[in-house]
């Protein structure tokens, strides 16, 4: 059975044109989230999902670069290009993460994926960050099977279930077996997540601060990064997220 990451990414951006390849310590947010998802032991490979427009050049390149697998599809319907990289790299369990998440900690990643394989007869999908948020956003993981994935493909209909690849699952309790994964403490009133400006003003502050110093650093060390600059949460604390309607 094959696990792979498939990671949604493209320079379009209403609110950051080109934010993933933005740079930090001259490294892009998206080479630091690659860097790290590769460090995730129950994941056999990490795909990046990109669309299929000239503009994700830049991307196509850094994966070309890295060695990392890549596959371009519809720039809408992130659904299709989700069946699509799963179908075309042999996915049997699919993680979904978001490519504006580069702090994402691989003990989190590896939490959700070992609960689903360790669960597969009693759920269909598991994350965390549905029904009750409590980890920080910007460790949103979710792990679901190829067979759902293929059913939500090939049976939503809704501009909304088209372009958020989970939404058709999440709607669907009564068939499929839904589990959402709870952190020790509520955190959820952190943003780690890259959307705006204000948004990489924080991410840069985090990974210029523990990077250098250990290249490997955790969730709970950006906590405590945080705790000792309590002021540096305010600086995208007013940011909103968008909703899907």
């Amino acid at each position: 059975m094959k696990t792979a990451i498939i990671v949604q990414a493209r320079m379009g951006s209403t609110r950051l044109p080109g934010k993933i390849m933005k740079k930090v310590l001259g490294k892009t947010l998206l080479e630091y989230q690659l860097e790290r998802l590769r460090r995730v032991k129950q994941a056999d490979q990490v795909i990046i999902a990109t669309t299929n427009h000239g503009e994700e050049q830049p991307i196509v390149d850094l994966c070309q670069r890295l060695g990392v697998p890549y596959f371009c599809g519809s720039e809408e319907d992130v659904l299709a290009r989700y069946y699509g990289a799963a179908t075309q790299y042999g996915a049997d369990v699919v993680v979904r993460i978001t490519s504006d998440c580069p702090l994402i900690d691989p003990a989190v990643v590896d939490k959700v994926i070992g609960f689903y394989l360790s669960h597969q007869e009693e759920y269909d999908y598991v994350s965390n960050t549905f029904a009750k948020r409590t980890y920080p956003r910007g460790m949103d993981t979710e792990v679901f099977s190829y067979r759902a994935l293929k059913e939500a493909f090939e049976e939503a209909t809704d501009q909304a279930e088209r372009e958020h690849v989970t939404i058709f699952i999440k709607r669907h309790p009564e068939r499929y077996k839904i589990k959402t994964l709870t952190y020790e403490q509520d955190y959820s009133h952190h943003r780690w997540t890259v959307d705006t400006p204000e948004d990489f003003a924080l991410i840069e502050k985090i990974l210029t601060a523990l990077y250098p110093v250990n290249p490997q650093f955790t969730l709970e060390d950006c906590l405590a990064l945080l705790a000792e600059h309590p002021e540096w949460a305010k600086i995208n604390a007013h940011i909103k997220q968008k909703t899907v309607k």
